[in-house]
């Protein structure tokens, strides 16, 4: 069947960005490709797969299910989960061998309890809440006078229970992307003098975590014993802000579409809901089997572009759930069937991630994480 949307991606662009963060990367400093969202849009298990075919040692996702998921394909590696997985679901943790997140005592006695009295153990990663303010244990420096156990005490307790393996320990920083790393480097000061504290009580870890993409690149010194790419994974910069000159990075995924219809209107004449669009002069528009049920943001109303035969085609109107209407007046011999590029380059002319988030006041990651399970993935 052939289909009028798809998104190509490109698992020689990931593989060479697999190499190019390894050629980075402290040499003794494993990988973990982060697939989290389904590998930020561009499918878990094919990107997986390539990664660790490509320098990558282990996987990070955001939630069980992803984990279990990646299991259930036949990956066998570990697989950290780097967001809160409910006491109630530890059986499956200890069962698929996953890697849960800890940052509270309440919830590690709860893991604990499961875990021995099924005579299992439980492999655990500490988070660290260095100035992030998500997820995470916070250091005595941080922490709220009334708040009684101290930090040190905290995860001393959480090291005594039965039934859990601590295997690491890590943190992530908030302005790793910024042009200004000050509050980074805060961060991981915070961090490194979290773990002297933790020395000094007798606790060390196998693996200390802290880079993502903007740290890997940007901030060296953070790289410890793994490294956590995510966004650079696909060929995108973490940040407008960051120097990318000696990193070469390729953008992985194309998304095109269909031309489904085509009509000549005359001036006046006005197009798509709320009719907020109307033709200025006589012209031709190009209906695309595109809308914000496939992730194409309707904040891309009236002011988005797309590539037909290697020209920019505006936006008429508003985006609709699964179309999009293109003036293609300018363009010649626009024909039903034409390939239209919404996402990658076409002939001389592109539209990156990156020009569609700044359209939308938004990121990157937005704009490739959204693009809906319905989009099939053609794997180059």
């Amino acid at each position: 069947m052939e289909p009028t949307i798809w998104a190509e991606i490109d698992l020689d662009a990931i593989a060479s960005n697999v190499r190019e963060l390894r050629r980075i990367t402290r040499a003794n400093a494993r990988i973990m490709a982060v697939v989290k969202a389904n590998a930020y849009g561009h499918g878990s298990e094919a990107v997986a797969r390539t990664a660790l075919a490509n320098g990558a040692d282990c996987l990070g996702v955001a939630r069980i299910g992803e984990a279990l998921a990646l299991r259930d394909a036949g990956f066998e590696v570990p697989i950290l989960i780097f967001g809160r997985t409910p006491p109630s679901l530890a059986p499956q943790l200890a069962a698929h061998d996953l890697t849960a997140t800890l940052y509270d005592l309440p919830s590690a006695m709860a893991y604990s309890e499961s875990a021995d009295s099924r005579g299992e153990t439980i492999r655990i990663h500490l988070k660290v809440d260095t100035g992030m303010g998500r997820l995470g244990i916070l250091p005595d420096s941080l922490r709220p006078k009334h708040q009684k156990l101290p930090a040190v005490q905290e995860v001393l307790e959480i090291s005594r229970l039965p039934g859990l393996e601590i295997e690491g320990i890590y943190t992530h920083f908030a302005t790793a992307d910024s042009a200004d790393k000050s509050y980074a480097r805060y961060q991981l000061e915070e961090f490194r003098a979290f773990l002297t504290d933790l020395q000094q009580a007798g606790l060390e870890f196998p693996v200390c975590h802290a880079a993502n993409s903007a740290a890997i690149i940007e901030l060296p010194e953070a790289h410890f014993d793994m490294v956590r790419p995510g966004i650079s994974l696909y060929g995108l910069p973490p940040s407008a802000d960051m120097d990318l000159t000696d990193l070469r990075l390729i953008p992985a995924m194309t998304l095109k579409a269909k031309i489904v219809h085509v009509k000549s209107v005359d001036a006046g004449f006005k197009v798509s809901y709320g009719a907020t669009w109307e033709a200025p002069a006589p012209t031709i528009i190009a209906t695309v089997a595109v809308g914000y049920a496939d992730g194409y943001s309707r904040l891309l109303s009236n002011r988005g572009n797309m590539l037909v035969r290697g020209r920019k085609a505006p936006i008429a109107g508003r985006v609709c759930m699964d179309q999009t209407m293109l003036d293609v007046g300018h363009i010649p011999e626009v024909q039903l069937g034409d390939e239209v590029v919404i996402i990658g380059r076409q002939q001389n002319e592109a539209i990156l991630a990156d020009d569609i988030a700044a359209e939308q006041g938004t990121i990157n990651y937005e704009v490739v994480s959204s693009i809906m399970a319905r989009v099939p993935r053609i794997y180059k």
